[in-house]
């Protein structure tokens, strides 16, 4: 097989699945590391269509996902609403996709065993996105073609996060409010969120392009996304509500990050930045007074996906620390190094 059909087939494969592993990669298509690595280039970095994930998956992240999950306006009609998701339903079962309501009950389940009834405390990152120029959209508006208008583009939001294992803890008006890191736990959480972020503005934009092309005022979204600390009580097996209290700031800053972003823009706390600062490229806006903060805060925007993929990347970036006192394991090591170079596993 040519190395382009390889590239045309895995292209499909990624995009109906959204993530592979690069060894799922190897097996489907019989490929060699550096096949692999060949592979990873053309998707990463030539067509910028996908990225890594902890230098194990393939994520898509590309134009051909995003294009197919904006509704399309037709000439005479507007996009119908997803009668499955009522716009005014605030319960988190009406718009949680089943596979993951069913991990969410698994840890619900699994925090009941070890007997954890006052929760758990959880370092989280928050995530609000809202609309701007709603208001002025829908003005003089039926409400039922204002929802039509209004319910796509809160869609495209919950996917965003969805696809990266996110919970929309509420969906109201025009805007979302979501966790990453609980109540389904994973280390990387604050990468999740930005990628989820960057995945909701690309999605947005090709959205406002259509209404646009309608006669409508812009649509644009903001984002604001904090790391920090919530006590995450207990989930609701029926609607999948979680109780939850914010630990300090946490989840407030988010918020303010929200307010303080333009329209089509992602701003991000300090700590979020330098947790994930060298996965992704920021633009530093500075020290910023933050309302009920009493010092001025540094808060980032987030320009785009950054060159570094792996951990190690990002810490030999930052400098690696110097082994002090390990003679003997380091010449174990180099005796290991003259084996394996002699031919020796």
């Amino acid at each position: 097989m040519k190395f382009s059909e390889i590239v045309d087939q895995a292209r499909t494969l990624l995009q109906r699945t959204g993530k592979l592993t690069y060894r799922t990669l190897t097996r489907e298509f019989a490929l060699d590391a550096e096949t692999l690595e060949d592979l990873k280039e053309q998707f990463i970095t030539a067509e910028e269509v996908a990225v890594d994930q902890d230098g194990k998956v393939l994520v898509w992240i590309g134009k051909a996902s995003l294009e197919s999950s904006v509704p399309s306006l037709g000439s005479k009609t507007l996009p119908s609403p997803d009668p499955r998701r009522p716009t005014l339903d605030p319960r988190p079962v009406s718009y949680t996709p089943p596979h993951l309501a069913e991990r969410i009950r698994a840890e619900q389940a699994a925090l009941e065993a070890r007997g954890s009834t006052d929760g758990e405390r959880k370092t989280i990152t928050a995530l609000f996105a809202d609309l701007k120029g709603s208001t002025a959209l829908i003005e003089g508006l039926d409400p039922e073609e204002a929802r039509a208008i209004i319910d796509p583009a809160l869609q495209l939001m919950m996917d965003a996060v969805h696809q990266y294992d996110g919970y929309v803890a509420q969906a109201l008006g025009d805007g979302i409010f979501a966790l990453f890191g609980a109540p389904l736990a994973h280390e990387d959480h604050p990468q999740r969120a930005l990628y989820a972020a960057l995945r909701m503005q690309e999605a947005m934009r090709r959205y406002a392009d259509t209404l646009r092309a309608k006669g409508y005022p812009p649509l644009l979204m903001r984002v604001g996304i904090n790391t920090g600390e919530v006590v995450l009580r207990s989930i609701r097996k029926d609607d999948l509500h979680a109780d939850y209290v914010p630990v300090g700031h946490s989840t407030n800053l988010a918020a303010r990050m929200e307010q303080l972003a333009n329209p089509g823009t992602i701003v991000v706390s300090a700590y979020t930045h330098r947790l994930t600062d060298g996965y992704f490229a920021f633009k530093d806006l500075g020290p910023t007074q933050i309302k009920g903060v009493e010092e001025a805060l540094t808060i980032y925007e987030v320009l785009g996906v950054g060159a570094l993929r792996t951990r190690l990347q990002v810490s030999a970036r930052r400098g690696l620390t110097q082994f002090v006192g390990r003679q003997s394991e380091m010449e174990q090591l180099n005796k290991a190094l003259e084996h394996a170079k002699a031919g020796h596993g």
